[in-house]
């Protein structure tokens, strides 16, 4: 109880200023994916419903069950079990276009979900969070101390991801040349500037990730492992496409850590395990997306070259 107890008062450096910082950086990332992304899109998957079907199945009934199925298991401490139920309940990360690109995924159709996810995730998000947390009795008892109001984790979800997507989106609509302008200087100035972000703030908390990271450590790992092959075998036993799999494993396994982040801060006052937990996540899932992708782009190129 006492070591629970001492990871729970971890305070992760991580101010007022910064936490603002990291809400723009967010709401302007996902304004940048906006602009690429157009109504047609939306009708692309509402033509092919089983796709669309699939990708919510998997990044949003089947990881958080999952998780929570995983966590009865293995009984983690609470706040990083909530840890793992908050990263489980947000959406993908709009790092996932990129990876699903390298991959030689179904790059059109990873924006698409992108898209419907961020419109879903509106309502899912918060309700995931509420329905599995309050499920198990040790993360129940967190969800009431801190008296989550799933009101207003609404309007915050709202606010930094669907007003970027909806602004961007009309922009597109009405002036594309702008928009193409716009977007190839937004996405990857707002990717530096989150990654600069991220660096920063793990170089403000170097001692807290050296003297703590052990404990999450396998947790985040084996859940993003496992959130990979979640998405990509349950599209694979669905019947979809090979290109179409690696692109739903990209979208279930690069969950966005930073919004993650954002609501441990906004609703949880940073509480250590959580924070912990989303912060290495945050991390870690960038750099199993790139090997993943690399492994799965390079595998092409052989293929390709032998035939």
């Amino acid at each position: 109880m006492t070591q629970q107890i001492n990871i729970d008062d971890i305070k992760i450096n991580f101010d007022t200023s910064g936490l603002w910082v990291l809400n723009i950086a967010i709401a302007v990332i996902m304004f940048g994916v906006a602009l690429g992304i157009t109504i047609d899109d939306f009708k692309r998957l509402l033509k092919n419903p089983k796709i669309l079907l699939v990708g919510v199945l998997s990044q949003f009934i089947l990881l958080p069950a999952t998780t929570f199925l995983g966590i009865l298991l293995i009984k983690p401490y609470p706040s990083f079990a909530l840890g793992m139920i908050m990263i489980a309940a947000c959406p993908g990360g709009n790092v996932s276009n990129f990876f699903s690109k390298m991959a030689n995924g179904n790059a059109a159709l990873s924006v698409s979900l992108t898209a419907f996810a961020t419109l879903i995730c509106i309502f899912m998000t918060p309700f995931n969070l509420q329905f599995w947390g309050s499920m198990y009795e040790p993360t129940n008892v967190i969800l009431q101390q801190v008296e989550l109001n799933w009101q207003d984790l609404l309007k915050l979800v709202s606010l930094i991801l669907g007003i970027p997507l909806f602004f961007g989106m009309l922009i597109k609509h009405y002036h594309s040349e702008m928009a193409e302008k716009i977007e190839k200087v937004l996405k990857p100035l707002s990717m530096l500037v989150f990654i600069a972000l991220i660096i920063v703030a793990f170089s403000q908390n170097l001692d807290v990730f050296l003297n703590h990271i052990h404990l999450v450590l396998l947790l985040v790992v084996f859940h993003n492992i496992f959130a990979f092959i979640l998405g990509f075998y349950t599209a694979k036993s669905l019947k979809l496409e090979y290109r179409e799999c690696k692109t739903i494993a990209m979208e279930t396994g690069i969950q966005n850590g930073g919004l993650g982040l954002l609501l441990i801060f906004g609703f949880f006052n940073g509480l250590g395990g959580m924070a912990l937990l989303a912060a290495f996540w945050g991390i870690w899932d960038v750099f199993s997306g790139m090997l993943l992708a690399t492994f799965w782009g390079r595998k092409k190129v052989k293929s390709e070259k032998q035939a």
